[in-house]
């Protein structure tokens, strides 16, 4: 009876192990990618239609990250305005009159998160690359973290 429950303790020990080091890994490279941030865009060839997202890896809490892009747009309200926001998923919808995007901090850890920016694009209105990209680098700014667009 003792070989087994000894038995049973090493294989959750080996797998708790196991769990513990990929889970570490991940976190790792994540914290590698940290501050870079990545941009793709899509027209549509077709006429109106597509979209333009950028994406980064802070290391800062997901609330902080969500209620510090709130303080930013809160701060610019005369340049942007809030159109929804919905706290517990850490998402919020905003327009500069002309283009519209929306702002999700997810967590991936206790001190990393996950900010993307997403905006469609439409052929007849300018870019809206610049107000993806500028939401992030804002919100980098605001919390003392080093953010830089990867360029091919």
């Amino acid at each position: 009876m003792k070989s087994r429950a000894t038995y049973a303790a090493a294989i959750i020990a080996v797998l708790v192990t196991t769990t513990l080091a990929l889970h570490a890994q991940w976190v790792a490279v994540a914290r590698a990618v940290s501050g870079r941030i990545q941009q793709m865009q899509q027209k549509n060839a077709n006429g109106p239609g597509g979209y333009d997202v950028a994406t980064v890896v802070i290391e800062a809490p997901a609330q902080k990250v969500y209620e510090t892009a709130i303080q930013r747009l809160q701060a610019h309200s005369a340049q942007v305005k809030v159109i929804e926001q919905n706290d517990k998923k850490r998402e919020v919808a905003f327009t500069n009159g002309t283009q519209t995007a929306s702002l999700q901090a997810n967590s991936l850890g206790d001190k990393l998160t996950q900010l993307v920016v997403a905006a469609t694009l439409d052929p007849a209105e300018p870019s809206a690359t610049s107000l993806v990209v500028k939401s992030i680098q804002n919100v980098c700014i605001e919390l003392k973290v080093e953010c830089t667009l990867e360029s091919d």
